[in-house]
């Protein structure tokens, strides 16, 4: 299912958060100040996490004034919030333009996990994934983006608590958006931003095969999940439209590429179906094609229930077979802990709901 992409009226002004600490160098260059302003327009911005040019009070008043007049803040507006008994925290949030996008936090033992969007909407076509009913709006900016975990880093402050990871696994085809999920990607494990460590940030793509060998050339340690969901090109092309794009052997390709490239291990995610993908047979067929990966991890997430979709959850026992074939092929598997399931936090679950209104 691909959508033609609605025309994007992008702002008159670029965001604050749309430049990497580099580009605020040459910013500040370019106007006349010293380079150790850039620095310190950082700290404002993700730090201290102000939200207004006057907030940064060591910067003389005249850079204050360039910089409003250059830059914006990004707008997110709150139209819901929903908190799980689980503790995970979802948000849907209104742009400037009045699309809608969502972003969750996720509570774990060992810390917050924020869930970012990287689209309006998406146009891959995965016949199981609620995101992707209306298809591709636009793509986000690198503000928008960013954003995003700050407004939840915002929340937590509230707490004394912090972002300690991040999966870019929210609506959109990550890999699609590719530039401003690197500019993304740079400030969020930048010392003097908000400083998250690259083995705690994972982005899942649907199998974008030029821009895997791409990231792989990035040689950045953050970690790469591959949506593979079949076995093979005839079923996986059936789930998802994306295969016959990129077809199973050219992924599995370019996975190895990157395997031999950063020495790096890929979690390949794979949604259980009931009936569709989740029989023993796909099970060995899976476990016989990663063989090619010595370190490959699989996860395993029963398939969220989307009511514009046939697709059925399998039996609990039926979850426990696939993975134990997938082990005895010697491949690690785990079976994803589900989170949110009360409030809707499957992804794109929330802003379909919301769209149904007549909203963006």
């Amino acid at each position: 299912m691909e959508t033609t992409k609605e025309k994007f009226q992008a702002p008159a002004k670029p965001y604050v958060y749309d430049l990497t600490l580099e580009e605020w160098q040459e910013w500040v260059k370019s106007n006349g100040e010293s380079g150790f302003r850039a620095g310190q327009i950082f700290d404002w911005l993700y730090v201290k996490r102000i939200s207004s040019f006057d907030e940064m009070t060591n910067l003389p008043k005249p850079l204050r004034e360039k910089l409003g007049q250059t830059f914006d803040f990004v707008t997110l507006t709150e139209v819901a919030k929903y908190e799980s008994k689980d503790g995970t925290v979802k948000f849907l949030f209104e742009l400037s333009d009045k699309n809608a996008i969502e972003t969750v936090i996720m509570k774990h033992s060992y810390g917050n996990s924020v869930c970012v969007t990287t689209q309006v909407g998406c146009r891959i076509g995965c016949t199981f994934c609620a995101s992707t009913l209306t298809g591709l709006k636009r793509n986000l900016m690198p503000g928008e983006i960013i954003a995003q975990v700050v407004k939840a880093q915002q929340l937590l402050d509230a707490t004394d608590e912090r972002v300690s990871s991040i999966v870019i696994m929210g609506i959109g085809e990550p890999f699609e958006n590719y530039d401003a999920m690197m500019t993304f990607l740079k400030v969020m494990i930048h010392p003097k931003g908000l400083n998250i460590g690259q083995r705690h940030i994972t982005v899942s793509t649907s199998g974008i095969v030029p821009n895997i060998y791409r990231f792989a050339d990035e040689q950045t340690q953050i970690n790469l999940a591959i949506s593979i969901h079949a076995p093979n090109d005839k079923l996986r092309s059936k789930l998802m439209p994306v295969n016959r794009r990129f077809p199973f052997a050219e992924l599995i390709e370019a996975c190895k590429y990157y395997v031999a490239k950063t020495g790096r291990r890929i979690t390949f995610e794979y949604a259980l179906m009931g009936g569709v993908n989740d029989r023993p047979e796909h099970a060995e067929e899976l476990g016989q094609v990663l063989q090619a990966f010595p370190m490959a991890h699989v996860n395993l997430i029963p398939v969220n229930f989307v009511s514009e979709r046939d697709y059925v959850r399998t039996p609990r026992d039926d979850i426990f077979t696939f993975q134990r074939i997938l082990e005895r092929n010697k491949i690690n598997a785990t079976i994803r802990r589900e989170q949110g399931s009360d409030i809707a936090a499957a992804c794109g679950q929330l802003r379909a709901k919301h769209m149904e209104s007549g909203a963006r």
